[in-house]
């Protein structure tokens, strides 16, 4: 079953800064780019469990804070030469609230 659910608003978080929520008992980071966009990953990089909330924003990739490793924010994979992925959560921006929506 496809389940959206409300996170955040998109004036709640700053360009290139992210925000924490729980669910169902998974701690999300969701991060907002430069162009706009808006992304959601598990917050626990796949290497030491560093939480990417707290990490740098660069591009469409977040650097985990603890060792640099950096994740693809689009598909949650952990560039090279590192290896590892993150789950990913669809997002959803509604238009005229501005209500930011994560897909499980």
């Amino acid at each position: 079953m496809v389940t959206k659910v409300l996170v955040a608003k998109l004036t709640d978080i700053d360009v290139l800064g992210s925000r924490t929520v729980q669910v169902d008992n998974t701690d999300v980071a969701i991060f907002r780019l430069a162009d706009g966009s808006v992304k959601a990953v598990e917050n626990k990089c796949p290497h030491k469990g560093g939480r990417l909330s707290e990490g740098m924003v660069c591009g469409t990739a977040v650097h985990c804070p603890l060792h640099d490793w950096r994740i693809d924010l689009k598909s949650g994979r952990v560039h090279e030469p590192d290896d590892g992925c993150v789950k990913t959560f669809e997002t959803e921006i509604d238009p005229g609230s501005g209500e930011i929506y994560i897909t499980l």
